[in-house]
């Protein structure tokens, strides 16, 4: 006897999203979340235009403009001391010509408030899936546990694991993942902003450093690459101001704040993963979202694909859920839909690792002056036509979802 008609493992951008689509098509949806809240800092913040342009569909407008947010609208980069725009929005295609830098908790509130006026939509936090439930070959639910120890058992005509990218369900069922080596990881902090500072998203690059600033107001969010493992060593051998101090070589209007990180506490590390499943299905279970294909923070895309998961998910699959007839071949459907664009992106994300980070994180790339800029950096920056291609790329991706007539709302 089963419990639900869907259980989602996971209420991030994938099981948020399937979550709502699915409720307003009728069908009965169990999201499990293993967390109180939805407040983790540091998480995948970019909102692309056909996010964007989804939520309107979903008649959320409205609510997302109330969010606190920034629009990043170009890159520039420090090059002679000034600075020099690398890539702009401006000629994409379609209503919005920018990425909103919305802090992850508040567009998934906004999500689950969305889905809770549904009367087939039910959110669990504090409950973390923990194995999958078996019956006659096929995955029946799952086992959890919730904050307290309580554990219990779920049943579900299906599954759908959105539980990251170290996924539980997607171990458990033994799926093959096909993996590529990263050069680097990923520290994350915060700097201060100020009004004169420049705006939009800014790479700053040196003999020793290569990180992306991303303005978020009062606040500068700081990627900063280092040489993939190496992060134990380096705290224990250099003091965290140098990173303010290197990233200050380049961009002069740093040099007021560069005692503004005092401990390595407040340095997070990434451990950035590229991957992805061969098979996104087995009888019963279905992954998406990073559980199914781990991306690079390259490009900040993960969170859109994500959710363009989750869109092609509840089209696909609610009318089957609805008359109970779900099965393999449609779950295979999913994957074929979603297969090109991820592979696209992990492709490019894979050159951009070979070429563009592996040199900077070792030191080899250097474009703080312009007599280093290397020529095709400076071509680019010199077509407009040219410069608006990964930006393009980035923003509206490849095969852009668009909401399911059933989950429309004015």
């Amino acid at each position: 006897m089963k419990d639900t008609t869907c259980l989602i493992a996971g209420g991030g951008p994938a099981g948020m999203i399937l979550g709502l689509l699915l409720a307003r098509a009728g069908v009965e949806v169990t999201v499990l979340e293993k967390h109180a809240d939805f407040l983790r800092d540091f998480r995948g913040d970019t909102v692309h235009p056909t996010t964007l342009e989804l939520l309107d569909e979903l008649g959320l407008h409205e609510e997302f403009a109330k969010l606190p947010q920034r629009r990043l609208n170009s890159v520039q980069i420090p090059i002679a001391g000034g600075m020099r725009t690398l890539a702009t929005f401006e000629h994409i295609p379609g209503r919005y010509k920018y990425i909103a830098m919305v802090p992850q908790w508040d567009l998934l509130a906004l999500l689950a408030h969305a889905a809770d006026a549904e009367p087939t939509f039910r959110l669990r936090m504090n409950t973390e899936a923990t194995e999958l439930l078996r019956e006659n070959g096929r995955v029946a639910g799952v086992r959890y546990r919730t904050e307290d120890g309580a554990a219990g058992e779920l049943r579900a005509d299906l599954t759908v694991a959105c539980d990251g990218r170290g996924s539980t369900l997607r171990a458990a069922a033994g799926l093959p993942v096909r993996s590529w080596q990263t050069p680097f990881d990923v520290w994350w902090m915060r700097v201060p902003r100020h009004d004169i500072d420049p705006a939009g998203a800014v790479p700053v690059l040196t003999a020793d450093r290569f990180a992306i600033m991303l303005d978020r107001g009062d606040y500068w969010q700081c990627a900063i690459l280092l040489a993939k493992g190496s992060d134990s060593a380096v705290r224990q051998q250099h003091p965290v101001t140098g990173i303010l101090r290197d990233m200050a070589a380049a961009a002069p209007w740093l040099l007021d704040r560069v005692d503004a990180v005092r401990s390595w506490d407040e340095v997070k590390l990434l451990d950035v993963k590229l991957d992805r499943l061969d098979r996104w299905y087995t009888p019963g279970l279905l992954c998406i979202g990073d559980a199914a294909h781990a991306m690079s923070p390259v490009g900040g895309v993960g969170i859109n694909l994500a959710i363009q998961d989750g869109v092609v998910a509840a089209r696909i699959l609610a009318p089957k859920l609805i008359s109970g007839t779900v099965g393999t071949s449609d779950l295979a459907r999913v994957q074929r839909r979603r297969a090109v664009p991820t592979r696209v992106i992990q492709g490019m994300q894979r050159i951009a690792h070979a070429r563009a980070i592996a040199p900077a994180v070792a030191g080899k790339l250097n474009i703080s002056n312009s007599a280093n800029t290397p020529l095709a950096l400076r071509v680019f920056r010199r077509l407009p036509v040219l410069r608006s291609l990964p930006p393009y790329l980035v923003a509206r991706g490849l095969l852009a979802e668009h909401a399911p007539e059933f989950a429309r709302r004015p």
